[in-house]
């Protein structure tokens, strides 16, 4: 045990920071009535943090944005309180660390996937300045360099030692562990209303969607960890009690999206675990899309027949994924995507600009489309789609850096699984490969990497397949 403590002591200080942040929170906005007056002692013990044990901050982030909430600081500023202002720091703070210190290796920068996401980034940024409100891009982009910075470009480095993945891991976990306890206690007597299922997880999730996305994408990871070498006795009976509290979050979750994405991901190990090759995937996944569209009026005509809407029942809920005549959620998703596909006609290079979609797309509404939660004045929120919205917002070269980094991302997971020269670094890489397939298998349905409940574990497990591509070694592969 002790040796244990020793071992996580980043871990536990995190923990204990936070644990004391929340209590004193809690006690001053009750006295007083006013975050404000905690804005100082708060940013001084972030920066001492910082400044001080680089490493238990970031661990001290992840720990905290499960439990985040959005708050409006002034007019027309909304931030995650209180990870957001930590980001934002925790950036400043690294890249002053790079130009002083210059120690960042070079490799991680020059990786294919980091490539691609700086490209990304600085595509977002060029549509910024040709967007329809540069104001709205360029903040939006703001968030995303924040997003990026800490979470995959400094945690690619810190991941180089393989505990730290670990206590990533934990650390995101025991927030979402304590998230999902409270909204399970909550949906206790609540079986049969669905609109307070969808519900329960407020505040710390806007929405079932996202809060059944991030559960989904820990699945695999944990799953990996129950028999990781490094989990022996009762550290194997948490991990265990993890994934089992993991399964219940996400079935109670009602996110239809969030189960089929785990059961993708599923059937994609089934495939690898066959020797099946990443491209052979890529072009059994591209016949699946072609021949949908080559007999899209056979397959929608049988899925307008669908008459059941969404249920607190299991089987009715299932069978609702593929109604696209009655269920409000999947009529707006497609009201969403036509609203998107005529915005992007408009603008088919450079988009309408990252993040204006939510403001613009109600004039691209057609009323034959609408469903009974759509606004007439289309301010409910982005395309639904990780693919479809990059396009809109960015054009068709946004959409292609989406596709290429999360393809290149998967391509190289599955190649660390086979070529590492430890098998645990492969099966680890396997485990967060399959982790980030679930959140680009949702991102059909819903996107989220605009939100730091996502964003945080999304882009730090993209940063674990980087590290362990650069700092794992490989066995040679005779052709």
């Amino acid at each position: 045990m002790k040796a244990w403590l020793r071992k996580n002591k980043g871990l536990l200080l995190a923990l204990s920071l936070t644990l004391a942040f929340v209590v004193a929170e809690s006690l001053v906005f009750y006295y007083k009535g006013s975050f404000a007056l905690t804005i100082i002692p708060l940013a001084l013990l972030v920066v001492w943090l910082f400044v001080t044990r680089f490493e238990t901050g970031m661990l001290s982030i992840a720990l905290l944005t499960p439990f985040a909430v959005n708050m409006t600081l002034m007019p027309g500023m909304e931030l995650s309180m209180p990870v957001e202002p930590m980001m934002i720091l925790f950036t400043l703070i690294f890249f002053f660390r790079v130009l002083v210190a210059h120690n960042y290796d070079l490799r991680l920068l020059r990786h294919p996937v980091s490539l691609l996401l700086m490209a990304s980034v600085a595509w977002m940024f060029i549509t910024s300045c040709t967007s329809q409100l540069p104001w709205v891009s360029f903040k939006y982009t703001l968030a995303r360099i924040w997003f990026v910075v800490p979470f995959f470009f400094a945690n690619a480095q810190i991941f180089s030692n393989r505990r730290r993945i670990h206590e990533f891991f934990w650390a995101y976990a025991i927030g979402l562990g304590v998230v999902i306890l409270i909204a399970t206690a909550k949906t206790l007597g609540n079986f049969s209303d669905l609109q307070t299922l969808h519900r329960v997880m407020k505040p710390f999730f806007n929405d079932h969607t996202a809060y059944g996305c991030v559960i989904a994408l820990f699945l695999p990871a944990a799953f990996y960890f129950i028999f990781s070498e490094g989990h022996t006795g009762w550290r194997r009976v948490l991990t265990l009690l993890l994934f089992a509290l993991l399964c219940v979050g996400l079935f109670f979750s009602y996110c239809r999206a969030a189960w089929l994405s785990v059961l993708g991901a599923i059937g994609v190990y089934v495939l690898i675990r066959l020797g099946m090759k990443v491209h052979w995937m890529v072009l059994l996944f591209g016949i699946g899309v072609g021949a949908f569209f080559m007999y899209q009026s056979e397959v929608l005509y049988q899925l307008g027949k669908n008459k059941q809407d969404s249920s607190y029942d299991l089987a009715g809920q299932v069978k609702s994924i593929s109604n696209i005549s009655t269920d409000a959620s999947n009529l707006e998703r497609l009201n969403r995507w036509a609203s998107a596909m005529r915005l992007w006609k408009e603008h088919p290079v450079l988009g309408c600009g990252p993040g204006t979609y939510q403001f613009l797309y109600g004039s691209h509404q057609r009323s034959y489309q609408l469903s009974t939660i759509s606004t007439n004045a289309g301010d409910l929120g982005n395309a639904h789609s990780e693919y479809i919205g990059p396009m809109t917002e960015q054009g068709l070269p946004g959409l292609l850096l989406v596709a290429a980094l999360f393809l290149t991302t998967f391509a190289t997971g599955v190649r660390l699984y086979r070529t590492a020269k430890d098998p645990e670094v492969g099966r680890m890489a396997l485990a967060f490969t399959l982790s980030l397939l679930t959140y680009y298998i949702h991102g059909v349905f819903n996107n989220f990497l605009d939100t730091d409940k996502l964003s945080v574990p999304f882009w730090a497990f993209t940063a674990v397949i980087v590290s362990l591509d650069i700092y794992c070694e490989k066995k040679e592969i005779r052709h």
